[in-house]
């Protein structure tokens, strides 16, 4: 990448005649075929080197946009310290679905745009990161040119691998997420604590009940929840994907899901697209439960005013799925440098921390805290949730892993076919 910075320079002294005949030797030297995961484009550039290079720039971040908490926090803190130490603008893309930009980049990339895409970062996890690297969409080989890659625990299993699929070195961990539910006291004595008793209470109070539809990431979340609950736990679903087991679990899952539609709200004959509707949804009384990828936002939804102050989060002591979410620079990125610059901002401890207020945003980080600053380690150990979050200790005790993303493909386009029509 400097090399060719400097043949430009280079260029600029010479004659018109000269000038050319070094373009196309060049020209003619130079592989026209870019691999999409490139490991090489970085590999003789010191950090101080990728800043010089990414000065002056700016990256286009896709990423949902489905909360205005974390879009304020992406777009005043984090862009506001890339431009004012690095003079990196940050153009942040609100989408409903990640797959919006993995779609994006595919259609570049069968276009033949392998070095001028639209897309420099995504916020990104599961059977969309599957699809990036499969596809040879993704750029990888850059991380230990990263000095706040130190910070992360690559030996643990959730960080290094992002649904069952090895990250190797494609991807970088942005923050930890698991599921949880929330209920308004006021509205409902006892909410239920399990599966089985979710489906239960749901049949007792028609109407106050329903989920988005996936693939929206938060609907298909509960329903892998109901397929653990059928096959009668996660355990034996931890392998690489099985047709067999796949279609004994899931005649199970369509049966629960099928005959709690009655008594969903509208009667189970649409439901929310979004889980934004979702939380409009209880926010109006129009259902009793909702739910989040992101326990910490029932305190940020009490403080704003969007829910009432007697929600409360609570979650199935059968256990709650977490996960690990990255962000991705896609192979033909024209700002990588400054991509990385930003990948590197967000995984500082004093941006981790940030995002861990519960006044900004509330969410787990994702970089290891024994690793961090001595001040920030003090700053973590004395952070305070709101009362009505779910404690992490609470989180930790029911976790439960993610499947591989072919179960998960399988599973909402199963869905589909089975519940949905």
């Amino acid at each position: 990448m400097l090399n060719v910075q400097l043949c430009q320079l280079r260029l600029n002294k010479l004659n018109p005649l000269q000038a050319l005949i070094l373009f196309f030797s060049i020209t003619l030297l130079t592989p026209t075929t870019v691999t999409a995961a490139s490991e090489n484009e970085f590999a003789d550039d010191s950090w101080d080197e990728i800043v010089a290079a990414a000065k002056g720039g700016e990256v286009n971040w896709f990423m949902w946009g489905g909360s205005d908490d974390i879009n304020r926090y992406v777009s005043d803190f984090v862009g506001g310290l890339l431009k004012k130490r690095y003079d990196i603008t940050l153009n942040r893309v609100g989408i409903n679905d990640t797959v919006e930009a993995v779609n994006l980049v595919l259609g570049e990339k069968e276009a033949g745009n392998t070095d001028s895409g639209s897309v420099d970062l995504i916020w990104i996890n599961g059977e969309n990161f599957r699809s990036m690297k499969q596809g040879d969409m993704a750029f990888c080989g850059y991380l230990d040119a990263m000095p706040n890659n130190a910070l992360i625990d690559w030996e643990n299993d959730s960080i290094a691998n992002d649904f069952g699929v090895p990250v190797d070195g494609c991807e970088v961990p942005w923050s930890k997420a698991q599921f949880a539910f929330a209920y308004d006291e006021k509205r409902t004595d006892t909410p239920p604590t399990t599966i089985a008793a979710l489906i239960d209470w749901v049949t007792k109070n028609p109407g106050r009940f329903t989920y988005p539809a996936p693939p929206d990431f938060s609907g298909s979340v509960f329903v892998r929840h109901v397929f653990y609950h059928a096959a009668g736990g996660v355990k034996n679903l931890l392998v690489d994907f099985d047709q067999a087991l796949f279609d004994e679990v899931a005649a199970k899952t369509w049966q629960i899901l099928n005959d709690m539609k009655p008594a969903l709200w509208r009667a189970g004959r649409t439901y929310p697209q979004s889980i934004t509707q979702l939380d409009q949804m209880f926010a109006n009384s129009e259902v009793d439960i909702t739910f989040s990828y992101d326990p910490s936002s029932v305190g940020l939804k009490i403080e704003n005013g969007s829910y009432p102050a007697t929600t409360k989060g609570f979650v199935m002591t059968d256990g709650t799925i977490g996960n690990t979410s990255y962000t991705l620079i896609p192979f033909n990125s024209p700002n990588k440098a400054a991509a990385i610059v930003l990948q590197n901002l967000l995984t500082s401890d004093e941006a981790q921390y940030q995002k861990a207020l519960p006044e900004v945003w509330g969410t787990m980080p994702a970089i290891d805290l024994s690793r961090i600053s001595d001040e920030y380690k003090d700053k973590f150990n004395t952070l305070e949730r709101h009362p009505s979050v779910v404690s992490e200790a609470e989180l930790a005790e029911v976790a439960l892993p993610e499947l591989q993303s072919s179960w998960i493909t399988a599973i909402e386009e199963g869905w589909k076919e089975n519940v949905a029509r």
